[in-house]
């Protein structure tokens, strides 16, 4: 049975793509709720992708930008060396991820915060073992979702497609960001508005291209008020 949260500002952060920016997003999501003075913590269920030492480096912008301590193997219940999709990299390692490991990490997590944004691996439909995929871990973990738009060529088509499979899978869309990925975009402005009136959750903040990214930065462009309105 899918795990019913207890506090309504818990998030699945994903994204229309690889490198889109839902770490930087996710971030920003919790320097901002904890500029409110509220317990945050993020998690990132599957990684894959370590360096020398076994280190994601998702993983360790969570965990810095969390306020409350959590173990390793909780804020990051699976960690695959190779850099390649996350059941193949489970598969290469002998085993299969299991939703209700991720579960019982994410129970301990809530238990101790008031917000836990929790970042997705990939688009929202990367297979995660023979059977699931990204998609059925939210709704697993019975979480609203915020879709990270990375803004370049072929945007639109993508965004749509993911906010679709979204609605099919009987997810809420608490809202979704548009992150200029592409320094030299055009049209910037006229495809966020397409994408505006085609999305009806709210357009959470516009965040420009930045050549040094920061998640201080970017909280100030995004408007969290938004999540907080049902």
């Amino acid at each position: 049975m899918p795990y019913a949260p207890t506090i309504e500002m818990n998030f699945f952060v994903t994204g229309t793509d690889t490198d889109v920016g839902k770490t930087l997003i996710s971030c920003a999501l919790l320097h901002g709720f904890a500029a409110q003075d509220r317990r945050v913590v993020g998690m990132k269920p599957v990684s894959a992708g370590c360096d020398a030492d076994g280190q994601n480096d998702d993983v360790l912008q969570l965990r810095a930008a969390s306020n409350i301590p959590a173990s390793k193997e909780q804020i990051n219940p699976y960690s695959f060396a190779p850099a390649i999709a996350p059941h193949l990299a489970a598969q290469h390692a002998g085993i299969e991820i299991q939703f209700s490991y991720i579960t019982e990490a994410y129970r301990k997590l809530a238990a101790q915060a008031e917000v836990v944004i929790v970042e997705g691996v990939g688009g929202l439909c990367v297979p995660l073992n023979a059977r699931q995929d990204s998609a059925d871990l939210a709704v697993e973990l019975g979480l609203p979702v915020i879709l990270v738009v990375g803004m370049r060529l072929g945007c639109l088509n993508h965004a749509l497609l993911t906010v679709e499979a979204i609605a099919v899978r009987g997810l809420k869309l608490a809202g979704w960001v548009a992150n200029v990925v592409e320094a030299d975009m055009n049209a910037v402005e006229e495809n966020v508005a397409a994408l505006q009136q085609r999305i009806a959750a709210p357009l959470l903040g516009v965040v420009p291209y930045l050549a040094e990214v920061d998640a201080f930065v970017v909280v100030r462009r995004l408007d969290l008020e938004l999540l907080e309105q049902d």
